[in-house]
């Protein structure tokens, strides 16, 4: 029997909070094709590719979670985060802004002064 998305999504976080990114993103992807239209599941699935230092890909799973859930604050941090790792300060900037708008939380604003300053 296979393991339902539930089931990969938590055995994911077990590897990512023992860093072990690179085995999440296995069971991420097989997450995400049993359930792609899930926002934390491609939110899930950035974190361990910025974990990874694939920063396209995790940009790509960012910016889809955000499709699929624009109010998340997280997703736009992290997509911010990721949008400054590729190259693309204003898209960056933007999308911490609107983290920081959403929950002004002292990690958010820290990430926006880095990039503006």
């Amino acid at each position: 029997m296979s393991e339902s998305a539930y089931q990969l999504v938590a055995r994911a976080g077990e590897f990512l909070s023992t860093g072990h990114p690179h085995q999440a993103v296995m069971l991420l992807d097989r997450a995400k094709l049993a359930e792609p239209d899930k926002g934390s599941i491609r939110e899930a699935l950035g974190r361990a590719l910025y974990m990874t230092g694939s920063w396209a890909r995790a940009r790509r799973e960012f910016a889809k979670a955000v499709a699929l859930d624009p109010v998340n604050d997280y997703a736009h941090f992290a997509l911010g985060l990721t949008c400054a790792r590729t190259g693309e300060r204003s898209r960056a900037i933007a999308h911490l802004k609107l983290a920081v708008a959403m929950r002004p939380r002292d990690e958010y604003r820290r990430a926006l002064s880095r990039l503006i300053a």
